[in-house]
């Protein structure tokens, strides 16, 4: 192991002395991939000196998603700390679903469950789990919500169309989960919207109504802290006045943006989230841990363990339900994503974890201040978002992003909103400061000048 920890660090130092010389690679088109790579597998073994430029070329080529140039998705940088504990987790290898083999490791997931309903308001009957990415915690969310609705579903399968409600702002997964747990994707119903991408309460009490009166049975509505274009936090209490009505359960689906809760200054976005019943975010996200280090949390202890649990006798041999966390799971075998979360908190605190929270706030005032002062730019977007959606010189997002990229000029995406696209760049990485948000729009300015007939062509 020694020898394969050397490389490791070799080829580390590597990688990190090359992003900060060439922060965005030149991307190698699908079509040439096993051409230019070597990454076709063999029957005979690699010899040392093979291998190890294999996996060079494998890792100078991907692309760089902790320099200060990428703002194509709602992930980037690289915190050391939580780096660390992901490499921790890589090698002490625990699977999180007994006490028995992950023994202290659950002492760190519970602490962090607890101290996360703890910051959002939820009583002693609450608790959670980490689930493989934002997608399957809104999976986990609606199961929830179908067999609090109707616990017998689970036994006999749904046989009656259920109801479920989402805006049309909202992230994709509503539909494919809708899709996974049996009550069918033509059953959700998507809600409007305000100019700011918020869910209305009006047209959702509409569309209860409407399908309260077909017969129907309404049971879930997704709320979203930070939609995947805008950024926008949809109003809580409202919706739950709506959801209490009609006995609905109400998630709030935070990946994005649920990080807010750590932050006093921000907190307020999701005002009245101790109202829901469940919520979830993305240490991976505002906080910069390493890919996946998804939470959902929800007031109702008993549901997470009625909808989830499954006994096992050969798995479960010691300890008791508590510290036996594959009870309140979705998978049976589960990586440790806590502990790089751990990591994180534990070496800066609750207040650095609001610091890390801030910055990203204060990076997208630094980005919507700069658009506003120069008439080449149109901004679409809005004050307490970390989505800054623009567009410059009337130039087609979609083709200046894609150029940016295949010019490793810059990684940035675009996102439409009432038919209306633009760029969309996200301030996530904490890492970044003023300066490196200013020279973002440097470059694409220079680039757009330099090849100026290209977009007047396009254009």
């Amino acid at each position: 192991m020694q020898k394969e920890l050397l490389l490791f660090q070799k080829l580390a130092e590597k990688l990190i002395k090359a992003e900060k010389q060439e922060p965005i690679i030149t991307p190698i088109p699908p079509k040439e991939l096993f051409n230019i790579l070597p990454l076709a597998l063999q029957a005979q073994p690699a010899d040392d000196a093979f291998f190890e430029n294999a996996l060079e070329k494998l890792v100078l080529n991907t692309p760089r998603t902790a320099t200060n140039l990428f703002f194509n998705q709602l992930f980037g940088g690289r915190n050391p700390k939580a780096t660390l504990g992901d490499l921790l987790a890589v090698l002490l290898n625990n699977s999180m679903y007994t006490y028995k083999v992950a023994g202290p490791q659950v002492g760190i997931e519970k602490e962090i469950l607890r101290k996360s309903c703890d910051l959002i308001g939820y009583g002693k009957d609450a608790d959670g789990t980490f689930a493989p990415g934002g997608s399957m915690s809104n999976f986990m969310a609606i199961l929830m919500a179908r067999d609090a609705h109707n616990d017998s579903i689970k036994k006999e399968g749904v046989l009656q169309k259920m109801t479920a409600y989402t805006s049309i702002e909202s992230h994709y997964s509503t539909s494919k989960n809708a899709a996974f747990i049996g009550i069918g994707r033509e059953q959700v119903r998507y809600v409007a919207t305000n100019e700011f991408g918020q869910m209305d309460p009006k047209d959702l009490s509409v569309k209860i109504a409407e399908d309260i009166a077909l017969g129907l049975q309404p049971f879930f509505v997704n709320a979203t802290a930070g939609t995947t274009v805008l950024g926008a936090f949809d109003e809580i209490t409202p919706l739950s006045k709506i959801c209490k009505q009609h006995k609905l359960w109400l998630h709030v689906d935070g990946a994005y943006c649920g990080s807010v809760i750590f932050s006093k200054k921000y907190k307020h976005l999701v005002e009245g989230v101790a109202l829901t019943d469940s919520f979830s975010y993305n240490a991976h996200k505002m906080m910069g841990t390493p890919l996946t280090c998804s939470i959902i949390l929800t007031k109702h202890k008993k549901y997470l363990h009625d909808s989830f649990s499954n006994d096992a006798t050969y798995l479960y041999q010691t300890d008791g339900d508590d510290y036996n966390l594959g009870k309140t799971s979705i998978q049976c075998g589960r990586r440790n994503d806590a502990l790089k979360f751990w990591t994180l908190w534990k070496s800066v605190g609750t207040l650095g974890l609001e610091k890390i929270v801030d910055q990203q706030f204060h990076l997208a005032e630094v980005a919507r201040n700069y658009i506003k002062s120069n008439p080449d730019y149109t901004l679409y977007s809005f004050d307490d978002s970390i989505s800054i959606c623009y567009n410059y010189k009337g130039i087609p997002a979609q083709d200046l992003c894609t150029l940016l990229y295949q010019n490793s000029e810059a990684m940035v995406g675009f996102g439409i909103f009432r038919e209306t696209e633009f760029v969309r760049l996200v301030t996530i990485n904490a890492g970044n400061d003023d300066k490196d948000i200013i020279n973002f729009f440097k470059i694409c300015e220079a680039f757009v000048t330099k090849n100026e007939s290209l977009f007047s062509l396009k254009g």
